[in-house]
C-alpha cells in the first residue's frame, strides 16, 4: 500500500505541474477579463451538460459541490485525471481558421476519514487564456500597411483541499479552500510592410490569492426505488493580489531596443458566485440532474477598460443511464450519458471603431459520453470518454463565431486501500 500512494503522490505533483504550463484554447475570446472560465467539470460530469451540484455518487470525485465528498465509500481511495483534445472553427465575414489544442484538465484525489467526513485535494483550472490572430489595414492613400498580431498565454488554477460533513443521515455539508495562482501574457504588435521600426505593447500579470467554496445537500427518499437530492453552493468573492507589468517597446528586431514601462498593483477581483441543483435518481440505473449557476460579475473590478463585465448565468441539464450494473453482459454495465447547457457571457466588449461596448459571446453546449467500467487491476475503475459541440454565438454580428468540437478522457481509479482482508 505505501508504494502506491507514493506513486500516486508523485504522478500527482508531475501532472500538476505540467498541467500548469499548457494552454488549453486558442480562442480570440479569451483575450477579454480571465479568459475562458472552467466550471470545474470532470469528464464524467461534462457529458450530463456540466451538472454536478446535486450529483452525489461513490464511482466520481464531484469538486463541483464538496458536500458530495461524503458519498465516498468507507473502503475506497478514489483518483481521478482528465485530459482533451479540442478542435476549434472560427468564421468572421468570408475568412475561416482552425486550432487544435490537447490540455491535461484536472487531477483529484478523495477518500474518508471517518464514517461521517469525506476528504478530497486536488488541482483544478480556473480559466485559460490563448490565442494568436492579426489584422492589417491601410494607412492613408499611401501603399503602406499596418498589421497588428495579438498574441496572449496563461490562465490561473486552483490547488483545493476540502471537506464534507454528514450532518444527518440525508444531509451534507462542506468546504474547499484552496490557493488560486496563475499569470496572464498580452501583447500586441505594430508593424509595417516596408519596413522600420515595430512597436509591441504588452500587458502581463501574475495573480495569488485564496478561494473559498461551500456546499450542502440534501437527499430526500420518496420510495424504496426513488430518491431526489438538492444541492445548493456558494463561492466566496473578494479582490485577489495581483502585480502587473505594462509597457510598451520600440525596437528594430536587432541591436535598436527602447523599453517604457510601469508596475501596477491590484486590480483584480473574483465574483461570489451561487449555484443551485436537483438530481432524481432511480435506483442505481437512472440519473436525471439540471442546475443552475450566476456569478456576480458586475461588483468586480478589472485593470483593463478594453471590456466591461456582466454577470454570468449558466443553465445545464443532463442525464445518466446504466442498465445493469452488475450484468456480465459488457454493453449493459455500461453508463450512458448526454445533457446540454446555455451560458451568458461574462464579458462586454469594446469596438475598436464606435467605442461602444458589446456582450460577449453566448455559449451552448451539446454532450454525451459513455461510461466503461474496468476491472483488470482496479475495482470499480471507470474510464470515461466524452464528446461535446460547443457553439460560442456573438451578440453583434460583427464579431467571431467559434464552433468547438472536444473530446474528453477521464480515467477515475477505485481501489479498496481501507479494506481489513481476513486470514483462515
Amino acid at each position: 500500500m505505501l508504494s502506491k500512494k507514493v506513486l500516486f503522490s508523485a504522478l500527482f505533483a508531475t501532472a500538476a505541474l505540467y498541467a500548469s504550463a499548457q494552454s488549453s484554447t486558442n480562442s480570440p475570446y479569451t483575450r477579454f477579463g480571465f479568459g475562458d472560465l472552467s466550471d470545474r467539470v470532470f469528464t464524467n460530469n461534462a457529458a450530463m451538460g456540466g451538472v454536478g451540484y446535486a450529483l452525489r455518487s461513490n464511482r466520481h470525485i464531484n469538486t463541483m459541490n464538496p458536500a458530495a465528498y461524503t458519498s465516498v465509500d468507507s473502503l475506497s481511495f478514489m483518483f481521478d485525471l482528465g485530459f482533451s483534445l479540442k478542435s476549434s472553427n472560427y468564421k468572421e465575414g468570408g475568412i475561416k481558421a482552425n486550432a487544435k489544442n490537447s490540455t491535461f484538465d484536472y487531477l483529484a484525489m478523495q477518500f474518508r476519514l471517518h464514517p461521517r467526513i469525506g476528504f478530497s485535494m486536488g488541482f483544478i483550472p480556473y480559466s485559460n487564456v490563448g490565442y494568436n490572430f492579426s489584422g492589417t489595414s491601410k494607412i492613408g492613400n499611401r501603399d503602406t500597411y499596418q498589421t497588428n498580431t495579438f498574441t496572449g498565454d496563461g490562465g490561473t488554477n486552483i490547488i483545493y483541499a476540502g471537506l464534507g460533513f454528514k450532518i444527518l443521515k440525508n444531509l451534507s455539508v462542506g468546504a474547499n479552500i484552496g490557493y488560486l495562482y496563475g499569470k496572464n501574457e498580452y501583447s500586441t504588435t505594430a508593424s509595417f510592410n516596408n519596413g522600420g521600426d515595430f512597436t509591441i505593447n504588452y500587458f502581463n500579470s501574475k495573480i495569488k490569492s485564496y478561494k473559498l467554496d461551500l456546499g450542502v445537500q440534501y437527499t430526500q427518499p420518496i420510495n424504496k426505488d426513488n430518491s431526489l437530492t438538492l444541492g445548493f453552493t456558494y463561492e466566496l468573492g473578494h479582490d485577489v493580489s495581483a502585480t502587473t507589468i505594462k509597457g510598451t517597446q520600440v525596437t528594430d528586431g536587432g541591436s535598436y531596443n527602447a523599453k517604457n514601462e510601469k508596475e501596477i498593483k491590484g486590480g483584480y477581483g473574483i465574483p461570489s458566485s451561487y449555484g443551485a441543483g436537483v438530481a432524481y435518481q432511480y435506483k442505481n440505473k437512472l440519473t436525471v440532474s439540471a442546475d443552475y449557476t450566476f456569478q456576480n460579475w458586475s461588483d468586480v473590478k478589472h485593470i483593463d477598460e478594453s471590456f466591461a463585465y456582466n454577470n454570468r448565468s449558466k443553465i445545464a441539464v443532463g442525464a445518466e443511464y446504466v442498465p445493469d450494473m452488475i450484468s456480465r453482459k459488457f454493453l449493459k454495465k455500461l453508463s450512458y450519458r448526454i445533457g446540454a447547457y446555455y451560458t451568458s457571457p461574462y464579458t462586454k466588449i469594446r469596438d475598436g471603431k464606435d467605442g461602444q461596448f458589446y456582450d460577449g459571446a453566448k455559449e451552448y453546449g451539446i454532450t454525451g459520453g459513455f461510461g466503461f467500467p474496468l476491472t483488470l487491476f482496479q475495482r470499480k475503475t471507470m474510464l470515461s470518454i466524452t464528446g461535446q459541440y460547443i457553439k460560442l454565438s456573438p451578440s453583434a454580428g460583427k464579431f467571431m463565431s467559434e464552433d468547438r468540437f472536444v473530446l474528453k478522457i477521464g480515467l477515475t481509479l477505485n481501489e479498496p486501500w481501507f479494506m481489513k482482508w481476513k486470514v483462515n
